[in-house]
């Protein structure tokens, strides 16, 4: 299996996935931990795929979704951004909404924790 046939797999068969440098337990990026932090706070259950284990992933997760960065969150097999974006969805309400449309459980009250802790 190529690797964006590898890819198309795991964000057909996963309601949430983020391809990140290192773990949901363990991040080795920043970014990566950023994205983490909010979706492991929110109590979104997601699919971690560490780009750092696989050359191939990591090159081929930024051909598929034409993005250059990583990391990158997918939900319900919609390419939704990176860090900043996850971030800017989170702080406007918008990713609740996406999850809730889609169907994906999130503790609503963390994630106007988040919002709370930055206003």
């Amino acid at each position: 299996m190529t690797a964006q046939e590898t890819i198309q797999k795991t964000v057909d068969e996963n309601d949430v996935v983020l391809y990140m440098k290192g773990t949901k337990l363990m991040p080795r990026c920043g970014f990566s931990s950023k994205v983490a932090g909010i979706l492991n706070f929110m109590g979104v259950d997601y699919l971690d795929v560490d780009v750092l284990s696989d050359e191939e992933i990591r090159q081929g997760i930024k051909e598929f979704s034409d993005w250059p960065t990583i990391p990158q969150l997918y939900v319900k097999g919609e390419f939704v951004g990176g860090c900043d974006i996850v971030i800017e969805m989170t702080l406007s309400g918008e990713l609740d909404q996406m999850l809730a449309d889609k169907g994906v459980a999130f503790d609503t009250e963390k994630a106007d924790q988040i919002r709370a802790a930055n206003t």
